[in-house]
Formats: structure tokens, sequence, C-alpha cells
């Protein structure tokens, strides 16, 4: 078995890599301002995913409504979230698909941050306003805010690099966004009394302005590669239908193998994210500082997951795509996620469903994204910019939907009964992982 790089040795290699290829840094510097951007937000979402009252979530005419046909919303909370998130996403696809088919990135990728930033701004005022229904509104807004920010992210690191080079540097890029992972928990933590939530959003929108930043300065190098590559220059309009994203995943088996891995990824984790729902509902029941013990509770889950997704990125990831490629990373942490959820099923206990939260994520974001990310870079643009999109959004939170009701009816069976579902989840993501990798193989080899 081939032996790992020494420590200096991999820092060495970096410090090469920033000598040949100039946007690493960059690029690094996008994905960390961009992540901790959401971290500061993730924890406060999550809170209110979590929440015990339901006026907080939704406007109380709403939940009023509800109340007087003799359903109590606050028994279905996550599963309203999920749908409007779901409905989000299907109403926005064609939006951001004319978008992407009428302008140049050099106009679509700004306008995508600017129109995130001022919603920040409106946020802000809704929370220190304590306007009714903001909760469930931002829930759903962060969830768009994420798949779309990040989705587009991928997209144009796919514009800059070729396949080989992908291989070699998405995992150093890959943990500039977990350091922003951490950081950004680490500022909701320590900032949330002190500011509120409500400045905490002005943070956020900070570093998405930073993002910005970065998206000018690496321009030329994606419109040097695209030319190098006698393609057409992303300063000029993609052209096409404004859903011609879902007809390629209809149509390209590459495609439909990228949704069907992500459409059962998605389901092992919204499983475990409405047990561990749950679990903290159970623990901050009649407690009056309730927001920011579950709060504290996310932000911890989100670190020791960034704390661990960095790890393996500096010490796995480039280490596995460079020498075999990307089938380990997909098909392995489908494997783990199997595992993970036998031993659920078995023995389902609160701890146990923290750790199995945590190592799903982190094989995640550390391994399969960073492996999927690269399989793009040897695909046109279309496919990287509509197809993916696509996939990372209406597939995504379709994904979120359908599992997220389908544990409703499970859960009145107790946490075995989820588990053992998600066996058969996680069977059908480790079936996902294994098309892809023999569909991707298929791909032309870039130089």
């Amino acid at each position: 078995m081939p032996q790992a790089l020494p420590t200096a040795g991999r820092f060495d290699h970096l410090r090469g890599a920033l000598r040949e290829f100039p946007p690493l840094l960059w690029s690094f510097l996008y994905f960390f301002f961009l992540l901790t951007g959401y971290y500061v937000l993730r924890p406060v979402r999550d809170a209110m995913g979590a929440a015990n009252d339901p006026s907080a979530v939704f406007p109380v005419a709403m939940v009023d409504w509800f109340s007087a046909r003799g359903v109590a919303l606050g028994d279905y909370q996550v599963q309203a979230l999920f749908t409007g998130t779901f409905i989000a996403m299907v109403v926005l696809q064609p939006v951001y698909g004319a978008l992407v088919s009428r302008f140049p990135r050099r106009l679509f990728l700004p306008v995508v941050y600017l129109a995130f930033i001022a919603s920040l701004l409106g946020f802000r005022f809704a929370f220190e306003a304590g306007l009714p229904g903001r909760g469930g509104l931002f829930f759903v807004w962060v969830a768009v805010f994420n798949l779309f920010a990040v989705s587009v992210f991928w997209s144009f690191m796919a514009d800059i690099y070729t396949d080989p080079q992908a291989k070699r540097l998405y995992g150093f890029i890959a943990a500039g966004g977990t350091v922003g992972g951490l950081l950004g928990p680490e500022i909701t933590t320590r900032l949330v009394g002190q500011l509120g939530v409500g400045n905490l959003l002005l943070v956020s929108a900070a570093f998405l302005a930073l993002c910005l930043v970065c998206i000018l300065r690496l321009a030329p190098w994606a419109r040097a590669r695209e030319q190098a590559a006698g393609a057409r220059s992303g300063d000029e309009a993609m052209g096409g239908g404004i859903l011609e994203g879902l007809r390629r995943i209809a149509t390209d088996p590459l495609l439909r193998a990228f949704a069907v891995l992500m459409f059962f990824g998605v389901g092992v984790g919204t499983l475990l994210y409405n047990e561990q729902n749950t679990i903290v509902r159970a623990m901050t029941l009649g407690n009056p500082a309730a927001a920011e013990e579950a709060t504290a509770f996310f932000s911890m889950i989100d670190k020791s997951i960034n704390w661990l997704v960095l790890l393996l990125q500096v010490f796995v990831t480039r280490a596995v795509l460079t020498r075999w490629g990307v089938a380990p990373l997909l098909v392995g942490p489908a494997l783990l996620i199997l595992a993970g959820f036998c031993v659920l099923w078995a023995s389902p206990l609160p701890m146990l469903v923290a750790v199995v939260q945590v190592g799903t994520r982190a094989s995640e974001f550390a391994l399969a994204k960073p492996a999927r990310e690269t399989i793009y870079t040897r695909v046109d643009r279309e496919a990287r910019y509509k197809a993916k999109a696509a996939i990372d959004t209406v597939v995504y939170r379709g994904g979120d939907l359908s599992f997220a009701w389908l544990y409703k009816p499970l859960s009145v069976f107790g946490s075995s009964v989820v588990f053992g579902a998600g066996v058969l989840v996680a069977g059908g993501f480790l079936y996902g992982a294994w098309r892809l990798v023999r569909e991707q193989a298929r791909l032309p080899a870039q130089p």
C-alpha cells in the first residue's frame, strides 16, 4: 500500500501548487469566505427548525388556520419547512436557468451573490423588528442559499481547473471551506449573546461581499482555460432553454447517476437530521433558555464535523484522488454510511445518532463531494451550470421533502424502524455511487 506523504512534504506540495497555480489561493479564500458566512447562519437556522413554539417559526395566522382544522402545526414543523424549501427550489430553478442562459458569467455570478446579500439585509430588519413568521422564512432561505451558492462555486471551479488539476487541488480548495466551517460556528457561539441574531446576519453579509472580490480576481483564469480548450468564453451568454438542466438529467446516463446518488445521499442525511431534531426538542422541552442551548448544541456538532473534515482533506483526499481516482471516495463513504445505519438499526442510542451524523456529513464534505466535483471538470458548461444546479437544488430538496415526510409515519414505530428503513436508503446510496463510478469511467480523459 502506498505510504502517505509526511506532513512537511504535504506543505511543500501546497507551496509548489500555489506557485504553479496562482488562482489556488483565490479559490481557497473564496470557499473560505463563502462557508464562513454560511456557518454563521446555520446554527441559527437549525435552532429555528428545532424550536418548540411554532408561532416563533410560522406566521400566527398560519398556525391558527391549521389549529382550527385540528392539526397541530408544531407536530409537522420540519416537514412543513422542508416542503416550503422544495417549493422555493422549484420556483427558483427556472429563474436561475434563465439567468445562466441569457447573461454571461461575469454578470450572473455577481448578481447571485448580490441577491443573497440584499436578502440578509432584509432578514436583519425582520429579526430586529420581531416580524412573525421570520423563523420559517429564514430556514427556507438559508437552505436555498447554501445549495445555490455552493453549487455555483463548484461550477466556477470546473471552469478554471482541468480534471488532473482538480484531483491535485480540490482537496486544498475544499479545506478552505472547512476552515470557514470551523470559524463560522465559533463566531456564532461567541457573538450571538453580544450582537444578537440580527447583527450576526450583517457579519455573514460581509463575508459574502468578500466572495465577490474573489470572483473578480478568478475570472481571468476561467477565461484563459476556456480559450485554451477552444471553448466559448464565459464572458458570453450560454444560451439554451431555462429547463435544459432537467432535460439533460433525464437523457444523460452520467447525470442520472449523479441524481440517483444525490437523492439517496440526501435521504440518509434527512433521516438522521430528523431523528436528531426529535432528540433536541425532547432535551429542550420546557426549558426557557431552549433556543440558546439548541443553537450551542448544533454549533458543537458543526465544529466536530468540520475538524474531522479538515483532517481528512489534508491527509486523505488528495492522496486518494491522485493515486486511485474517484472510485474509493464515492464507494467508500457509501459503505461506511450503510454500516452506520446497520449499527443504529441494532442499537439506536442518542449518542450513536450524533456519532453517525458526524461521520456521514464529514465523509460527504471531505471525500465524496470533492470526488464528484472533479467529474464535472470533464463535462460541458451546460452540464456544469444547468444540470448540476438542478441536481444540487431540485433533486437535493426533492430528496429532503420525500424523506422528511417518510420519517413522520416511520417515527411512530420508534427509532429502530426509522433506521431499518435507513439501511435500505443507504443501499440506494451505495447503488448510486457504483453507477456514477461506472458512468464517469466512460468520459474521455483530460491531459
